[in-house]
């Protein structure tokens, strides 16, 4: 279509400068704006034929080893499907920031060109960031070892680390707790009602008990007073440092573009938060 319209206004321009027309002058940057938006067009067609042949290459593997265990039971069942090369149909790519990705914040949330800022928040007391990072997956669900990789050695490793029910992802925890941490994650049938919410008692949904083991293992844990009470510090901990980063500072989306520049704003802004909440910190300090 671009082609075609790019042909269609050299054809007039030819015809405009021929006849000395007064809007001649304008039909060049017409023609320019289509050349640059086909310009931006291929690169990004480019670019999605790129992932789609590394997402294959990092699949295959994973292929292979699912089509020997087919072959090992004699056709029974249905073969694996091989890694396609090639970007699905439906697949889009935005021409401004192509880094980023399409997400929604929850299923009553409208859908937006984003990224998912992550922050490892101290739990003990200080509220202060202690890691942070830039995903561009709209799921938490293979986040949590870079969100606890992402904290300094020098400030140590975490012995407890809380996560909500989005970063529930058996590979990660076990990760964690081969390295000696505590891993505290709810389960999605870990759902209690508040004791002082007072809207009307809905019919309860029944909940699926988890199938897999380490969840079952986790929703056993979490029912224990002990682990219930450190848990608890998961949300007046995390909720309340994205409520200030939100509200008293007034950071509400990121201003640039690219995955680089992004990471860059977020390590930014989390540091404004710390140092503002340092200087809360030493206030409180000196007058007790």
């Amino acid at each position: 279509q671009l082609r075609l319209e790019i042909a269609e206004l050299m054809a007039k321009a030819e015809v405009a400068d021929a006849s000395g027309e007064a809007d001649a002058q304008a039909l060049p940057k017409e023609i320019a704006r289509r050349e640059q938006l086909r310009a931006k067009l291929d690169a990004a067609c480019q670019r999605m034929e790129e992932e789609a042949k590394a997402r294959a290459e990092q699949e295959r593997a994973d292929y292979e080893r699912r089509k020997a265990v087919y072959e090992t039971r004699n056709g029974a069942g249905r073969p694996p499907t091989p890694p396609s090369d090639t970007p699905p149909p439906d697949q889009q790519s935005n021409l401004t920031d192509p880094d980023s990705r399409i997400m929604r914040k929850s299923k009553r949330s409208e859908y937006r060109q984003s990224y998912n800022a992550q922050a490892a928040v101290d739990a003990d007391g200080s509220q202060l960031i202690l890691g942070r990072g830039v995903s561009q997956c709209a799921s938490d669900a293979n986040e949590l070892v870079g969100a606890v990789d992402a904290i300094p050695s020098s400030i140590g490793a975490p012995s407890c680390v809380l996560a909500d029910t989005g970063y529930a992802t058996g590979d990660e925890v076990a990760e964690l707790e081969r390295r000696g941490m505590e891993v505290l994650v709810a389960t999605r049938g870990d759902v209690r009602r508040k004791p002082h919410d007072f809207r009307p008692v809905q019919e309860p949904k029944p909940v699926a008990e988890p199938k897999l083991e380490w969840l079952k293992a986790m929703k056993a844990k979490l029912e224990g007073a002990a682990a219930r009470a450190k848990y608890k510090l998961r949300k007046q901990t995390v909720e309340p440092v994205f409520g200030i980063i939100k509200q008293v500072l007034g950071f509400r989306q990121f201003l640039l573009r690219g995955i680089a520049n992004v990471r860059l704003e977020w390590s930014l802004v989390t540091l404004a938060y710390n140092m503002k909440r340092l200087h809360r910190l030493t206030a409180t300090a000196r007058a007790a």
